[in-house]
């Protein structure tokens, strides 16, 4: 068969099937077009979940008649010129607007600010219209009809219009995120309108109104360099999770991006703070320089390969625990909110109930009369417990040495335990609600942990090592490891090209399934280049061991006792939540309470 040439507009459909992969991409792409020309005002339209319409609309530099014809060509871009080392703009490869042109109904009408008049250009299925004159103010309107009209087939891989207006929804914010700087309005026939207000550098107060005002309120600052690579943004306190990873953002030089090392860092910065099914809340922004990262890697530029890849997942890790460490040990003002929500009046005689016969005994028409009072039976159960002191200063052991005089308490003095679980304080401008064994077990594992990252831990020697026969590559990835292994408590040597001898494994690991582990460690190897899967093993069985080793539930505490637990906390970083996540303690604010009682 003779090889040909294949034609223009086959090749742009061809490209389309990477780039335009549903509306959401064509939505990306116009977007960045518009940031890339400065616009400071983005409105976008859609409808049939962008199917039927598309329309992304912007007050940025606008395109001469010369600008217009080139636009709709491949592989004609203003972003770069001879070489893709510095790309410092969101689009570069000039294939996104013939894509679009090739499988849909589009067009461009455009005006640049010193230009008395604007063009419009029209595409449809790849066939190009003669330029004419339009009328238009500054900047550039996009419209995109029918998507995928001229590729049938490709619209039976699409999904529910609902689903297709969410997926650019998502596109939305995420740009919106990374251009707190940019107006971003979001409307159409099938959705509400949806709107972000520019907040200049205001950058947390872009972040509230995407991720909500709570975020504001549960987010630390983070700000790490490391050889010339910068790490700013947020991130959320162990607490202040969600069900699923949608609400973590990623930047690489001003770029979104959805990259699986950076997603993987984060788990991993989390890792022993958050129950399993949650994800923590997080936004991050990459600075480096554009020769360190390749943002080619796939059209849609959605993913990224850095040149040290190691060096940026211990940026990622290492800021985000020092910043957890420093600040994370606070509660999520969630949980009084959601305290809040459980509380109701205790009488309430117009209240709904659930529609059944009518008796004496349940109307809510019957005399009330109480039945439960402190001289009957449910206050019986705390005849036995000692009355908390009246006085405020914490005690900090049995015999607590004098306060300091003008020592700050931020969980405050104890001041009761109830039903043998929670310790309740007295803070300077509320109450906090401990659980104690969830506390105490995070105190244990934080000691268990320091001591682990102390020295070197004490392994078992097999008495017949254990020959485990893998790929050559992965002996070689692992031996650059052994030194690490060995502090780690697992002694390994090469036995021969495709094999590795285990002679000693860590003694805190029990009887262990040596040929599991070291596949394991060197498939993580192979695609993070660390050897950090040992370590989470061992923090795991820490964590194991610290629950089984804590103050439990239903063990009665003295005042004093109470008062050294709350103080270990103070002074302990990641004590806002125990080892599997869930938070030890609640704090309700003053003000909080008193708006149960309708004071404020």
């Amino acid at each position: 068969m003779a090889i040909r040439q294949l034609s223009e507009t086959l090749i742009n459909q061809i490209a389309a099937g990477e780039v335009i992969e549903r509306p959401a991409s064509a939505a990306k792409e116009l977007i960045e077009n518009a940031l890339d020309a400065g616009a400071t005002r983005i409105e976008i339209a859609t409808s049939g979940g962008g199917k039927a319409l598309l329309r992304v609309s912007d007050n940025g530099s606008g395109m001469n008649a010369a600008d217009l014809e080139l636009a709709v060509r491949r592989h004609c871009t203003s972003k770069i010129s001879e070489t893709l080392e510095d790309i410092r703009t969101l689009g570069f490869r000039g294939e996104a607007l013939p894509s679009i042109g090739s499988v849909a109904r589009l067009s461009i009408a455009s005006r640049r600010r010193d230009s008395a008049g604007g063009h419009e250009i029209a595409v449809a299925g790849g066939k190009i219209a003669h330029l004419r004159p339009a009328a238009a103010n500054p900047g550039t309107i996009v419209e995109v009809r029918d998507l995928f009209f001229a590729t049938p087939a490709r619209l039976k891989f699409l999904k529910t219009e609902k689903a297709e207006a969410g997926a650019i929804t998502e596109i939305v914010k995420r740009m919106a995120i990374a251009f707190p700087a940019v107006r971003f309005v979001l409307s159409g026939s099938d959705r509400t309108t949806l709107e972000f207000p520019a907040t200049g550098d205001d950058h947390l107060g872009r972040m509230a109104q995407v991720l909500g005002k709570e975020f504001r309120d549960n987010a630390i600052a983070l700000d790490a360099v490391r050889e010339e690579i910068s790490l700013t943004g947020f991130a959320g306190v162990p607490t202040f999770n969600r069900g699923n990873s949608a609400h973590q953002y990623a930047f690489v030089n001003g770029r979104p991006v959805q990259d699986k090392l950076i997603l993987s860092a984060i788990r991993g910065a989390y890792a022993e703070t958050i129950p399993s099914g949650r994800h923590p809340v997080a936004v991050l922004s990459i600075t480096l320089d554009p020769a360190l990262v390749d943002v080619n890697v796939h059209p849609a530029k959605s993913d990224v390969r850095f040149r040290d890849p190691g060096l940026v997942r211990g940026l990622i890790v290492g800021a985000i625990r020092e910043a957890l460490a420093r600040d994370g040990s606070r509660a999520a003002t969630t949980g009084a909110s959601d305290m809040l929500r459980s509380f109701r009046p205790g009488f309430q005689p117009h209240a709904q109930r659930p529609q059944t016969a009518w008796s004496a005994e349940t109307s809510p028409s019957r005399p009330y009369q109480p039945t439960t009072g402190f001289g009957e039976r449910p206050q019986a159960s705390f005849d036995g417990l000692s009355m908390p002191t009246a006085r405020a200063e914490p005690q900090f052991s049995p015999q607590p040495a004098a306060p300091e005089p003008n020592a700050r308490y931020p969980l405050g003095a104890a001041r009761a335990q109830i039903h043998a679980n929670y310790i309740v304080a007295q803070t300077e401008d509320g109450l906090v609600i401990v659980d104690q064994h969830a506390a105490h077990e995070r105190l244990v594992f934080e000691a268990m942990r320091k001591a682990l990252h102390s020295k070197r831990l004490a392994s078992q020697v097999l008495l017949i090592p254990e020959i485990i026969d893998i790929p050559e590559e992965d002996c070689d990835r692992l031996m650059q490891h052994a030194a690490e292994l060995s502090e780690l408590g697992l002694a390994i040597e090469r036995f021969g090209p495709g094999a590795i001898a285990v002679r000693e494994t860590p003694a805190m690991l029990g009887e262990v399934d040596a040929h599991g582990l070291i596949r394991q460690l060197a498939d993580e190897i192979a695609e993070w280049d660390t050897a950090s899967g040992l370590s989470a093993k061992l923090e795991y069985v820490a964590a194991t061991m610290a629950c089984h080793g804590s103050v439990r539930s239903g063990r009665r505490l003295r005042p004093e006792e109470m008062n050294a637990l709350l103080r270990e906390m103070e002074v302990t970083p990641g004590s806002g939540q125990c080892n599997h996540g869930r938070p030890t303690y609640i704090e309700l604010k003053l003000s909080d309470i008193e708006r149960l009682f309708g004071r404020s």
